[in-house]
This record gives structure tokens, C-alpha cells and sequence, in this order.
């Protein structure tokens, strides 16, 4: 596979939209596994959700 004489932007690009992903995706899983605790803890406390007191109501 021959790329010429711009491979070297062309790997860059790649390397760069690759990291730019995954940094994405880990922050997803961090930012959903903080969310998670955060809402573990409130359910501890007593604090349930609008959507849980609608099914209960019915």
C-alpha cells in the first residue's frame, strides 16, 4: 500500500481520530459509572426516581 508523499498526515489523521475515540468512549464509561454511584447513593438515602412513584401509584 503505497500512501505517497502525504503518509505521513494520512497515518497521523488516522492515529489521531483513534485516540480522539477512544477518549470518548472511556469517558462515557466513567462519566455512566459515576452517574450509577451517584444514583445508588441516593436510592440509599430514600430518593427515588418520578417514573418509580408513577408505577407505584398504579
Amino acid at each position: 500500500m503505497n500512501l505517497g508523499p502525504h503518509a505521513t498526515f494520512i497515518i497521523a489523521a488516522y492515529g489521531s481520530a483513534a485516540v480522539v475515540v477512544l477518549v470518548l468512549i472511556s469517558w462515557i464509561a466513567l462519566d455512566r459509572r459515576s452517574l450509577t454511584r451517584d444514583l445508588a447513593e441516593l436510592e440509599a438515602r430514600g430518593i427515588r426516581r418520578r417514573s418509580a412513584r408513577l408505577r407505584e401509584d398504579a
